[in-house]
Parts: structure tokens; sequence; C-alpha cells
């Protein structure tokens, strides 16, 4: 084994960071404490916390997941004031081994573990299309964007993590066009994170009722699903419709990009909230929408992955089956 068991494995996002433990080889993930990403100065001490509860071996080695662009065994995380230093962490927990991954390498990786309809982790969205081998994308709206791809190659599954939320992203229809200078910019810019996201739930509500002629607009995204799905709000509502279109829009343009034969999987803490929404036709509307490639996009299937915990499946599988897995990562020493 790459990793050396117990083997800690942690998703670290903008909000929380969620940590667990794999005892020994083939034995069930032993999960600790949440933590709140703003309640501590660094991912150390955070992590130093979560495992004072735990009474077994000490941890040899660790694999975490960082929602940030990782590029060396130091990141800057895009989203909270932390800095993940692979060297700091490994001296503070006595670890012979520490490795960064972009945190939605593992949410690719979970989707080799995941099952369908109608006991698994998948709700599908829309048509079920023959299935097909190929690559997969999955992305994931939650705190920021995050997306990346699974291509099969050979007897090797290849994780392709992107940088795909901060790309531009535009109005298409004409209530749109109408919308986008309302929205609020972020760095002077409207990209895929601005408006597909918690806080871009929280923009696309706000223009809308600034549109209507209002001036107020809920400051959380839970208030915005809230008051959408129980209808206590019609602007709420309207802006769930608009967020579910304009996520179709994306999936399919990264279903087009990789040529996602094998599906277009939809994960996040968002979806699974709103899987109604999401179901009611203009996700898979806009997601099809796509001529002259919209033959092709019509037999891409598209899921909401409902399973609680992707990340931390998907850093077990990588720390389980390290040599069938291709992605890049930066580790100390």
């Amino acid at each position: 084994m790459t990793f050396h068991h117990p083997v800690v494995i942690g998703d670290i996002g903008g909000t929380n960071a969620r940590f667990a433990l794999l005892p020994a080889p083939g034995e069930p993930i032993v999960m600790l404490p949440r933590v709140l990403t703003a309640a501590y100065p660094g991912p150390g001490t955070a992590l130093w916390d979560a495992l004072q509860g735990w009474t077994g071996p000490a941890p040899r080695s660790a694999v975490l997941a960082v929602a940030a662009r990782v590029e060396g065994p130091v990141v800057t995380m895009t989203n909270a004031p932390w800095i993940v230093d692979a060297a700091g962490i490994a001296a503070a927990l006595g670890l012979d081994r520490i490795t960064l991954v972009n945190d939605f390498v593992p949410v690719a990786a979970a989707l080799s573990a995941l099952h369908g309809e109608p006991d698994g982790d998948l709700v599908r969205l829309g048509p079920a299309p023959a299935p097909r081998p190929g690559l997969k994308v999955v992305l994931g709206p939650g705190t920021g964007l995050g997306a990346a791809a699974l291509a099969p190659v050979g007897d090797r599954l290849v994780v392709l993590p992107t940088e795909a939320g901060h790309v531009e992203f535009g109005p298409a229809e004409a209530d749109e066009w109408a919308l986008w200078p309302g929205i609020e910019r972020v760095c002077g810019r409207v990209t895929t994170e601005t408006v597909l996201s918690g806080p871009g739930l929280v923009r696309l509500h706000r223009a809308l009722v600034h549109a209507a002629g209002g001036a107020e607009g809920f400051d959380a995204p839970s208030d915005v699903c809230e008051a959408g799905l129980s209808g206590a709000d019609r602007r709420a509502a309207a802006t769930l419709d608009l967020f579910a279109r304009l996520l179709g829009r994306f999936a399919g343009d990264l279903a087009i990009m990789f040529g996602a034969k094998g599906g277009v999987y939809v994960a996040g803490g968002i979806p699974p909230r709103i899987l109604d929404v999401l179901r009611g036709g203009g996700f898979r509307t806009a997601f099809e929408r796509k001529a002259p490639q919209d033959a092709f996009a019509r037999k891409i299937p598209t899921w909401v992955v409902t399973h609680p915990d992707p990340a931390l499946l998907g850093l077990a599988v990588l720390a389980e089956q390290d040599e069938r897995f291709v992605y890049p990562c930066a580790s100390y020493p």
C-alpha cells in the first residue's frame, strides 16, 4: 500500500472541513467530528482537534482534498483564509507521508464506487439513454463550484481536475440578458462560480428582486432554498428555477467539452436539496440545447449524487486502490 495505515482522509472546503480515518486495509471508515473552517486558524489545529476522540493507533499518513488549485505541498485556499502546508501538518501529527489533491479529484474517483437507482446514491435527471462506456464528468455547486473528469485508460482511471468554476459565464435567454447587469461581480467578473454556488443563489435572488423594483434579498443560500421550495417567496422559487437552468446549461457545456459519453454527475451540497426543481425539466432542457451537438447531448445520462460524503468516499477509494488511479497531487516528503 502506498498509504500506510491508519490513514487520515480529509475534505477541506471553504465552509466545512470533514475528516475521517481508515484504521486498516478493508476496514470501514471511522468518521471524525466535522469542523467549521472559520473556527480555526488553519488545518493543522483543526485536524488535531478532530483527532482528540480517536483512541486507536496514531495515524501514519494522510490524503487531504483541498478546495483550491494544488500545484505544490503548500496550498492557499480559494474561499477560506487557510494555507494548507503539507510539511507543517506532517510534522505536527507525526505523519510519514501526506498527499494533497484538488477537492474534486476524490469526487471524481467516487464515481467508480457509486451505484445508481433504485437503492444507490445516484438519482437520474431526465431520460435514461443506453449506458455507454467512456469519460465521466462531475461538477458540484457548494461554497464554490468544482468540476473534474474521470477517464478510463486501459485498466486504469485518470482523474482530470479543473478550475471550471472560474471561467466566464454569460446570459443566453432573453430574461437573462435583462438580469445580468444586476448580478454582483466577483473580482470584476461573472464566472460560473459567481452564479452556480451557494453565494450564487443569493446573487441571483437579489438580481431578480432588484429587476422587479425591490430592494431586499435573502442573505443566506439556505433561506433562498427554504423560501423557494415552500412557495413562501415567488422570487426565491424563480431563483431556483433559474439556477437549475443555468446549472443544466453549464453541465451540458462540460459534456460537450469532454465528450462525456459515460455521463454527467451533479454533486455538491445544493443539488440534493433542490432535487425536485432539478427534475422539473429546466435542467435537462438546457443540458440538451447544444445545437449542432444536441443529438450527442441527448445520449448522455445525467445524475444527482445523493451520497452524503462523496469526497470522503473517493479519498478512501484513492487510499485503498492507489495503483488503480492516475491523478495530479502534491506529496510530502
